[in-house]
Protein backbone atom coordinates (compact mmCIF):
# COMPACT_ATOMS: atom_id res chain seq x y z
CA UNK A 1 0.00 0.00 0.00
CA UNK A 2 2.73 2.08 0.84
CA UNK A 3 5.06 1.41 -2.52
CA UNK A 4 1.50 2.44 -4.50
CA UNK A 5 1.02 5.74 -2.27
CA UNK A 6 4.68 6.54 -3.05
CA UNK A 7 4.69 5.55 -6.54
CA UNK A 8 1.63 7.99 -6.94
CA UNK A 9 3.28 10.96 -5.52
CA UNK A 10 6.54 10.60 -7.63
CA UNK A 11 4.20 10.59 -10.56
CA UNK A 12 2.19 13.70 -9.69
CA UNK A 13 5.59 15.35 -9.02
CA UNK A 14 6.75 13.78 -12.43
CA UNK A 15 4.31 15.38 -14.23
CA UNK A 16 4.09 18.54 -12.06
CA UNK A 17 7.57 18.90 -13.37
CA UNK A 18 7.73 18.17 -16.71
CA UNK A 19 4.81 21.30 -16.72
CA UNK A 20 6.81 23.48 -15.01
CA UNK A 21 9.85 22.65 -17.20
CA UNK A 22 7.69 23.15 -20.12
CA UNK A 23 5.87 27.15 -18.90
CA UNK A 24 9.74 28.17 -17.65
CA UNK A 25 10.67 28.09 -21.41
CA UNK A 26 7.83 30.53 -22.34
CA UNK A 27 8.73 34.11 -21.40
CA UNK A 28 12.43 33.05 -23.42
CA UNK A 29 10.82 31.77 -26.45
CA UNK A 30 8.50 34.65 -26.64
CA UNK A 31 11.31 36.78 -26.63
CA UNK A 32 12.72 34.66 -29.62
CA UNK A 33 9.84 34.92 -31.81
CA UNK A 34 8.67 38.70 -31.14
CA UNK A 35 12.25 39.77 -32.07
CA UNK A 36 11.50 38.80 -36.15
CA UNK A 37 7.48 38.44 -35.93
CA UNK A 38 5.35 40.89 -35.20
CA UNK A 39 3.96 40.35 -31.43
CA UNK A 40 0.20 40.31 -31.94
CA UNK A 41 0.72 37.72 -34.74
CA UNK A 42 2.84 35.58 -31.78
CA UNK A 43 0.26 36.27 -29.01
CA UNK A 44 -2.88 35.32 -31.25
CA UNK A 45 -1.33 32.90 -33.77
CA UNK A 46 0.09 30.58 -31.33
CA UNK A 47 -3.93 29.84 -29.20
CA UNK A 48 -4.90 29.39 -33.24
CA UNK A 49 -2.68 26.83 -33.61
CA UNK A 50 -3.41 25.09 -29.94
CA UNK A 51 -7.01 25.67 -30.66
CA UNK A 52 -6.84 23.06 -33.72
CA UNK A 53 -4.59 20.05 -31.51
CA UNK A 54 -7.75 21.11 -28.54
CA UNK A 55 -10.42 20.81 -30.73
CA UNK A 56 -9.15 17.64 -32.30
CA UNK A 57 -8.39 16.00 -28.62
CA UNK A 58 -12.28 16.91 -27.42
CA UNK A 59 -13.28 15.34 -30.64
CA UNK A 60 -11.62 12.40 -30.27
CA UNK A 61 -12.12 11.55 -26.95
CA UNK A 62 -15.76 13.44 -26.78
CA UNK A 63 -15.58 15.27 -23.79
CA UNK A 64 -18.68 16.74 -22.41
CA UNK A 65 -19.93 20.15 -23.87
CA UNK A 66 -20.16 22.91 -21.70
CA UNK A 67 -23.16 24.24 -20.98
CA UNK A 68 -24.14 28.18 -22.04
CA UNK A 69 -23.75 29.31 -18.55
CA UNK A 70 -20.50 27.53 -18.77
CA UNK A 71 -19.35 29.02 -21.84
CA UNK A 72 -20.08 32.41 -20.67
CA UNK A 73 -17.73 31.64 -17.89
CA UNK A 74 -15.37 29.84 -20.38
CA UNK A 75 -15.03 33.54 -21.92
CA UNK A 76 -13.63 34.80 -18.66
CA UNK A 77 -10.98 32.45 -19.11
CA UNK A 78 -10.20 32.27 -22.45
CA UNK A 79 -10.24 36.37 -21.65
CA UNK A 80 -7.40 35.67 -19.17
CA UNK A 81 -5.03 32.95 -20.55
CA UNK A 82 -5.72 32.71 -24.40
CA UNK A 83 -6.19 36.43 -25.09
CA UNK A 84 -4.81 38.41 -22.22
CA UNK A 85 -1.43 36.72 -20.30
CA UNK A 86 0.17 35.53 -24.05
CA UNK A 87 -0.81 39.38 -26.18
CA UNK A 88 0.14 41.39 -23.52
CA UNK A 89 3.81 39.26 -22.85
CA UNK A 90 4.20 39.50 -26.49
CA UNK A 91 4.40 43.08 -26.90
CA UNK A 92 6.22 43.38 -23.33
CA UNK A 93 8.92 41.30 -24.45
CA UNK A 94 9.26 43.05 -27.49
CA UNK A 95 11.74 45.47 -25.70
CA UNK A 96 12.16 43.95 -22.03
CA UNK A 97 14.45 41.43 -21.48
CA UNK A 98 13.62 37.97 -20.87
CA UNK A 99 14.62 37.70 -17.25
CA UNK A 100 13.03 40.92 -16.20
CA UNK A 101 9.72 39.54 -17.68
CA UNK A 102 10.61 36.22 -15.82
CA UNK A 103 10.72 38.10 -12.72
CA UNK A 104 7.56 40.71 -12.58
CA UNK A 105 5.30 37.40 -13.61
CA UNK A 106 6.96 36.03 -10.88
CA UNK A 107 3.75 37.92 -8.55
CA UNK A 108 1.40 35.40 -10.28
CA UNK A 109 1.25 32.62 -7.96
CA UNK A 110 -0.18 35.26 -5.04
CA UNK A 111 -2.11 37.09 -7.50
CA UNK A 112 -3.98 34.25 -8.43
CA UNK A 113 -4.57 33.41 -4.85
CA UNK A 114 -5.79 36.76 -4.58
CA UNK A 115 -8.24 36.15 -7.14
CA UNK A 116 -9.13 32.91 -5.84
CA UNK A 117 -10.29 34.18 -2.33
CA UNK A 118 -12.11 36.65 -4.12
CA UNK A 119 -13.71 34.05 -6.35
CA UNK A 120 -14.37 31.53 -3.96
CA UNK A 121 -15.24 34.58 -0.94
CA UNK A 122 -12.88 32.75 1.51
CA UNK A 123 -11.41 34.99 4.44
CA UNK A 124 -8.11 34.27 4.84
CA UNK A 125 -5.96 35.49 7.49
CA UNK A 126 -4.13 38.95 7.64
CA UNK A 127 -0.80 37.24 7.17
CA UNK A 128 -1.84 36.05 3.44
CA UNK A 129 -2.50 39.90 2.89
CA UNK A 130 -0.09 40.84 3.63
CA UNK A 131 2.03 38.23 1.63
CA UNK A 132 0.14 39.00 -0.93
CA UNK A 133 0.66 43.11 -0.55
CA UNK A 134 4.28 42.73 0.10
CA UNK A 135 4.61 40.47 -3.25
CA UNK A 136 2.99 42.87 -5.23
CA UNK A 137 5.33 46.08 -3.81
CA UNK A 138 8.10 43.93 -5.00
CA UNK A 139 7.54 43.46 -8.19
CA UNK A 140 6.77 47.14 -8.71
CA UNK A 141 9.52 48.08 -7.15
CA UNK A 142 11.51 45.65 -9.39
CA UNK A 143 10.14 46.66 -11.92
CA UNK A 144 11.21 50.48 -11.21
CA UNK A 145 14.69 49.73 -10.31
CA UNK A 146 15.08 48.02 -13.71
CA UNK A 147 13.90 50.85 -15.72
CA UNK A 148 15.37 53.71 -14.47
CA UNK A 149 13.58 55.19 -12.10
CA UNK A 150 10.01 54.77 -13.80
CA UNK A 151 7.82 52.30 -14.54
CA UNK A 152 7.70 51.46 -18.86
CA UNK A 153 5.08 50.16 -21.20
CA UNK A 154 6.79 47.11 -20.82
CA UNK A 155 6.16 46.90 -17.37
CA UNK A 156 2.43 47.81 -16.96
CA UNK A 157 2.20 45.14 -19.86
CA UNK A 158 3.36 42.70 -17.58
CA UNK A 159 1.47 43.36 -14.89
CA UNK A 160 -1.73 43.75 -16.82
CA UNK A 161 -0.50 40.27 -17.87
CA UNK A 162 -0.44 38.99 -14.54
CA UNK A 163 -3.90 40.36 -13.65
CA UNK A 164 -5.30 38.91 -16.43
CA UNK A 165 -3.64 35.71 -16.03
CA UNK A 166 -4.54 35.20 -12.37
CA UNK A 167 -8.55 36.27 -12.78
CA UNK A 168 -8.62 33.25 -15.90
CA UNK A 169 -6.84 30.58 -13.81
CA UNK A 170 -9.10 31.62 -10.69
CA UNK A 171 -11.98 30.98 -12.78
CA UNK A 172 -10.44 28.54 -14.90
CA UNK A 173 -9.92 26.23 -11.67
CA UNK A 174 -13.03 26.93 -10.27
CA UNK A 175 -14.77 25.72 -14.00
CA UNK A 176 -12.40 22.78 -13.48
CA UNK A 177 -14.83 21.16 -11.00
CA UNK A 178 -17.20 20.40 -13.95
CA UNK A 179 -15.79 20.30 -16.86
CA UNK A 180 -12.41 18.77 -16.21
CA UNK A 181 -9.16 20.76 -15.90
CA UNK A 182 -7.15 20.39 -19.39
CA UNK A 183 -11.31 20.42 -20.63
CA UNK A 184 -11.03 23.99 -18.93
CA UNK A 185 -8.04 24.77 -20.88
CA UNK A 186 -9.24 23.35 -24.46
CA UNK A 187 -13.16 24.27 -24.65
CA UNK A 188 -11.23 28.12 -23.71
CA UNK A 189 -8.94 27.38 -26.68
CA UNK A 190 -11.60 26.48 -28.95
CA UNK A 191 -14.15 29.01 -27.71
CA UNK A 192 -11.64 31.64 -28.19
CA UNK A 193 -10.59 30.29 -31.67
CA UNK A 194 -12.57 32.69 -33.99
CA UNK A 195 -11.50 36.43 -32.25
CA UNK A 196 -7.52 34.68 -32.47
CA UNK A 197 -8.20 33.74 -36.06
CA UNK A 198 -9.55 36.98 -36.33
CA UNK A 199 -6.46 38.82 -35.00
CA UNK A 200 -4.10 36.53 -36.25
CA UNK A 201 -5.39 37.34 -40.21
CA UNK A 202 -5.28 41.00 -39.23
CA UNK A 203 -1.43 40.62 -38.12
CA UNK A 204 -0.63 38.72 -41.30
CA UNK A 205 -2.07 41.47 -43.57
CA UNK A 206 -0.50 43.96 -41.01
CA UNK A 207 2.97 42.77 -41.37
CA UNK A 208 5.17 40.46 -43.24
CA UNK A 209 4.63 36.78 -41.73
CA UNK A 210 8.86 36.23 -42.29
CA UNK A 211 11.15 34.76 -39.76
CA UNK A 212 13.85 32.30 -39.45
CA UNK A 213 13.77 29.13 -38.40
CA UNK A 214 14.96 29.65 -34.85
CA UNK A 215 12.00 32.19 -34.73
CA UNK A 216 9.18 29.71 -36.25
CA UNK A 217 10.88 26.70 -33.85
CA UNK A 218 10.36 29.32 -30.90
CA UNK A 219 6.28 29.96 -32.13
CA UNK A 220 5.83 26.44 -32.41
CA UNK A 221 6.98 25.62 -29.34
CA UNK A 222 4.91 28.40 -27.73
CA UNK A 223 1.59 26.93 -29.61
CA UNK A 224 2.26 23.81 -28.99
CA UNK A 225 3.72 22.85 -25.76
CA UNK A 226 3.19 26.35 -23.27
CA UNK A 227 -0.28 26.62 -24.79
CA UNK A 228 -1.17 23.09 -25.08
CA UNK A 229 0.97 20.22 -23.52
CA UNK A 230 2.50 21.87 -21.12
CA UNK A 231 -1.14 22.62 -19.39
CA UNK A 232 -1.83 18.19 -20.35
CA UNK A 233 1.06 17.85 -17.84
CA UNK A 234 0.56 20.69 -15.69
CA UNK A 235 -3.17 19.66 -14.90
CA UNK A 236 -2.14 15.71 -14.96
CA UNK A 237 0.42 16.07 -12.31
CA UNK A 238 -2.33 18.18 -10.31
CA UNK A 239 -4.73 15.47 -11.08
CA UNK A 240 -2.16 12.63 -9.38
CA UNK A 241 -1.56 14.68 -6.78
CA UNK A 242 -0.64 15.79 -3.64
CA UNK A 243 -2.13 18.70 -5.44
CA UNK A 244 -0.33 20.69 -2.31
CA UNK A 245 2.71 19.79 -2.98
CA UNK A 246 3.02 19.39 -6.55
CA UNK A 247 1.60 23.42 -6.60
CA UNK A 248 4.68 24.82 -5.13
CA UNK A 249 6.67 23.45 -7.82
CA UNK A 250 5.65 26.17 -9.94
CA UNK A 251 7.39 28.63 -7.42
CA UNK A 252 10.27 27.08 -9.15
CA UNK A 253 9.52 28.03 -13.06
CA UNK A 254 10.82 31.81 -12.62
CA UNK A 255 14.27 30.76 -11.12
CA UNK A 256 14.44 28.33 -14.45
CA UNK A 257 13.48 31.32 -16.53
CA UNK A 258 16.30 33.46 -15.50
CA UNK A 259 18.60 30.31 -15.99
CA UNK A 260 17.20 29.77 -19.43
CA UNK A 261 17.55 33.55 -20.10
CA UNK A 262 21.26 33.15 -19.36
CA UNK A 263 22.18 30.03 -21.34
CA UNK A 264 19.56 30.35 -24.44
CA UNK A 265 19.41 34.36 -24.58
CA UNK A 266 22.96 34.97 -22.96
CA UNK A 267 21.19 37.61 -20.65
CA UNK A 268 23.20 39.11 -17.73
CA UNK A 269 21.93 38.24 -14.31
CA UNK A 270 22.33 41.05 -12.37
CA UNK A 271 22.16 41.32 -8.78
CA UNK A 272 18.84 43.19 -8.48
CA UNK A 273 17.57 40.77 -10.78
CA UNK A 274 18.69 37.68 -8.95
CA UNK A 275 17.83 39.12 -5.48
CA UNK A 276 14.31 40.90 -7.02
CA UNK A 277 13.55 37.20 -8.43
CA UNK A 278 14.21 35.55 -5.06
CA UNK A 279 12.16 38.82 -2.95
CA UNK A 280 8.66 38.17 -4.98
CA UNK A 281 9.25 34.08 -4.84
CA UNK A 282 9.25 34.00 -1.64
CA UNK A 283 6.62 36.66 -0.83
CA UNK A 284 4.08 34.22 -3.31
CA UNK A 285 5.17 31.42 -1.51
CA UNK A 286 4.39 32.52 1.75
CA UNK A 287 0.62 33.96 0.09
CA UNK A 288 0.07 30.55 -1.07
CA UNK A 289 1.09 28.30 1.39
CA UNK A 290 -1.24 30.58 4.32
CA UNK A 291 -4.16 30.52 1.75
CA UNK A 292 -3.81 26.76 1.42
CA UNK A 293 -4.10 26.27 5.03
CA UNK A 294 -6.15 28.75 5.62
CA UNK A 295 -8.56 26.83 2.54
CA UNK A 296 -8.21 23.01 4.55
CA UNK A 297 -9.42 24.62 7.88
CA UNK A 298 -11.87 26.25 6.84
CA UNK A 299 -12.63 22.97 4.55
CA UNK A 300 -12.59 20.83 8.04
CA UNK A 301 -16.10 19.82 8.84
CA UNK A 302 -17.09 19.71 4.88
CA UNK A 303 -14.52 16.88 4.89
CA UNK A 304 -10.94 16.65 2.54
CA UNK A 305 -13.23 16.18 -0.66
CA UNK A 306 -14.40 19.84 -0.07
CA UNK A 307 -11.00 21.43 0.45
CA UNK A 308 -9.42 19.82 -2.66
CA UNK A 309 -10.95 21.99 -4.90
CA UNK A 310 -9.61 24.81 -3.67
CA UNK A 311 -6.17 23.75 -3.23
CA UNK A 312 -6.83 22.99 -6.86
CA UNK A 313 -7.88 26.75 -7.74
CA UNK A 314 -4.10 27.83 -6.42
CA UNK A 315 -2.30 24.86 -7.78
CA UNK A 316 -3.45 25.45 -11.47
CA UNK A 317 -2.49 29.44 -10.24
CA UNK A 318 0.55 28.73 -11.58
CA UNK A 319 1.30 29.85 -10.79
CA UNK A 320 1.00 28.42 -14.62
CA UNK A 321 1.99 29.53 -17.19
CA UNK A 322 0.14 31.27 -19.37
CA UNK A 323 0.87 32.32 -20.04
CA UNK A 324 0.45 31.07 -18.59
Amino acid sequence: MQASTGSVSRGGLVWGGLGVIAFSFTVIFTRVAVAQLDPLFVGAGRAVVAAAIAGVVLAVTRSQRPTPAQAARLAIVGGGVVLGFPLLTSFALTSAPAGHGAVVIAVLPAATAVAAVVRTRERPGRGFWIAAAVGAVVAVGFALAGGSGGLHASDLLLLGAVVAAAIGYAEGGVLSRELGAWQTISWALVLSSPVMVGLTVFSATQAPVTADPAAWAAFGYLAVVSMFLGFVAWYRGLAVGPMARVSQLQLAQPVLSLVWAALVLGERLTVVTVVGGLAVIACAAVAVTIRRRGSAGSAGSAGETAGKPLVDVVGTAGLRRSSR
